[in-house]
């Protein structure tokens, strides 16, 4: 059965969607350059063991700065592109880079102004901050064991203020809230179980919150909540029951509904997803070895992808909405084309990374930028940049210690 991610796409909107890719997201680029455009493009590079950040030039490969913070880092990179987040959960500390990617909209282009990266003063301290959610204006954490998120404003952060509103997440547990209009759809933990002293309580569902903080409608389940991503006007949540959607549902609040699994699905589930920027769908995975894609307005939502091998790191192709790369353990790197629903090519990028072992062992992580894929190699401590196209790797950037978690932003505009 042929995959329709939703009933508005076919090919020529497909089309119409690349010509009008506009930046900025992280890792988009305009789509056509005039005489008077400039390009950038920085790398956002995290040591595996080291407590330091790396932001590096993508074309030539000079740093433009290092960083050094409080512990190992998680990256994530803000909506605009403007911050990067870095997330030191064991030193219960995050630490905002700023990017110096700034796009300013002008209607029928963009400009670019490109200034220095920067370690921002404000800084973020709690309980085991953990996932970060970039939304519009704004970027949402959460603290597994602080039993809070901080719903954070990016324009204060870059005057170097703080202007965070703070939401109560029930009880400690490794969750996430998310931004959906005024509304905020927050994980649920099941606290009428009892757990260990160091343990925290499993997730059982979402639940919806207005600006008073206050529960709108009923709490929707989904055990084990994890995985989250948003796309065109929807929320999407990964369950080991299936997929749930948030819809916007006006005054009255978003809506939820559940997305079952077929039964003819192998037995697994979704625990990272992703959400197509230019094209309404959802990339995640679907246990270790397989990848699911999900259109919420397509009678069959679900289209289950195999690998050869169990998944390392995958990522969308921001500037290409029908790309997206899936590195597998055995080190090679896929090109799932996400309207076929089925992989189209494949090449060597690395050397075998296995999936054994402690979930934080260093691997690889993927970035896009410029039509290429930057790929960590911590065991050779290089940036590895692969053509996306070609799958050839056209350069390295060596970069000192274990590069680890990476993010790439940037893209073209007008210059004045």
């Amino acid at each position: 059965m042929r995959f329709s991610l939703h009933h508005h796409f076919g090919m020529n909107a497909l089309a119409t969607c690349l010509a009008l890719a506009t930046p900025l997201v992280p890792g988009m680029a305009l789509a056509e350059e005039s005489s008077d455009s400039i390009k950038e493009w920085r790398l956002f590079v995290a040591d595996h063991s080291q407590p330091v950040v790396r932001a590096i030039d993508f074309e030539t490969g000079k740093e433009l700065g290092r960083y050094d913070l409080k512990g190992y880092a998680a990256l994530t990179a803000s909506a605009s592109g403007k911050t990067v987040f870095a997330t030191q959960s064991d030193a219960d500390m995050v630490h905002v880079i700023k990017t110096g990617i700034v796009f300013s909209d002008h209607g029928e282009h963009r400009d670019l102004d490109v200034e220095d990266t920067a370690l921002l003063p404000v800084t973020f301290e709690g309980k085991r901050p953990f996932h970060v959610v970039p939304h519009d204006d704004h970027a949402i954490l959460f603290y597994d064991r602080g039993g809070k998120a901080d719903i954070i404003d990016e324009a204060a952060l870059l005057d170097g203020k703080a202007k965070v509103r703070t939401v109560d997440t029930t009880a400690p547990h490794h969750g996430v809230a998310v931004t959906l209009g005024r509304f905020v759809l927050v994980s649920v933990p099941n606290t009428e179980i009892e757990t260990k002293p160091d343990t925290l309580p499993p997730r059982i569902g979402l639940r919806v919150l207005d600006r008073e903080g206050k529960q709108v409608g009923e709490q929707a389940a989904c055990t084990d909540l994890h995985g989250e991503a948003t796309s065109a006007r929807l929320v999407a949540f990964g369950c080991k029951e299936g997929i749930l959607v948030a819809r916007p549902g006006g005054a009255d609040g978003p809506k939820l509904e559940m997305l079952t699994y077929p039964e003819d699905f192998p037995k697994a589930y979704t625990g990272t997803l992703l959400g197509g920027k230019s094209m309404q769908f959802f990339l995640g995975n679907y246990g270790e070895d397989k990848v699911v894609l999900t259109d919420p307005d397509s009678k069959d939502a679900f289209r289950l992808v195999e690998l050869p091998t169990r998944r390392v790191d995958f990522i969308l192709d921001p500037a290409n909405p029908r790309n997206a790369y899936i590195l597998t353990e055995d080190g090679d790197l896929h090109v799932l084309d996400v309207l076929e629903g089925a992989i189209t090519r494949k090449a060597k990028v690395t050397e075998p990374y296995s999936k054994d072992g402690h979930w934080r062992d260093p691997r690889p992580r993927l970035a896009v930028a410029d039509g290429q894929v930057a790929i960590s190699d911590p065991r050779h401590s290089l940036i590895r940049v692969v053509d996306g196209e070609s799958l050839k790797e056209t350069r390295t950037v060596t970069v000192e210690g274990q590069p680890y978690s990476i993010v790439a932003v940037g893209g073209s505009g007008a210059s004045h």
